[in-house]
């Protein structure tokens, strides 16, 4: 079983909709969650991320998750939306570091940040939805291509 775990700020926007779309995939072996760095638990998605995921014939039942050490530990992958985020938790689990990345990092092998729809029109969402969803399809071929190595 493979940990996927996204992390954004808030845990209401570009981590819930990742979270989302792996999850609609329904991948054997894969399981997912996500967290933010400075989430507001119990905090519902964003009404223009539900409503871009439903779009794409994608159902999210979500509440913010405040990142912790527990789920820190329970994750294989840690995949962040920003470098910062990556630095933030790379110090506040110093044990963890090998397993954070950035999602461009991981799936793209490229620099730079998933970027932030918070606040922006739904135009800006659905743009932030295309980018994780190819960012994704690179991650999820790179874990199957793995499982066949195996």
């Amino acid at each position: 079983m493979t940990r996927i775990l996204f992390v954004c700020t808030g845990n209401t926007c570009r981590s819930p909709m990742a979270e989302a779309i792996v999850k609609s995939k329904n991948i054997p072996n894969i399981e997912v969650k996500s967290a933010g760095v400075f989430a507001a638990p119990g905090v519902d998605a964003s009404p223009l991320a539900k409503q871009v995921l439903k779009e794409n014939n994608i159902s999210i039942q979500h509440q913010a998750t405040q990142l912790q050490e527990e789920t820190v530990d329970w994750a294989d992958y840690i995949l962040t939306m920003t470098n910062a985020h990556k630095l933030m938790i790379q110090q506040q689990f110093p044990t963890s570091k090998e397993k954070i990345y950035t999602l461009k990092e991981f799936a793209l092998k490229s620099n730079g940040d998933v970027s932030d729809p918070f606040g922006g029109t739904l135009e800006t969402y659905r743009e932030t939805f295309n980018e994780l969803q190819s960012m994704i399809d690179e991650l999820l071929k790179q874990f199957s291509d793995r499982s066949e190595c195996e």
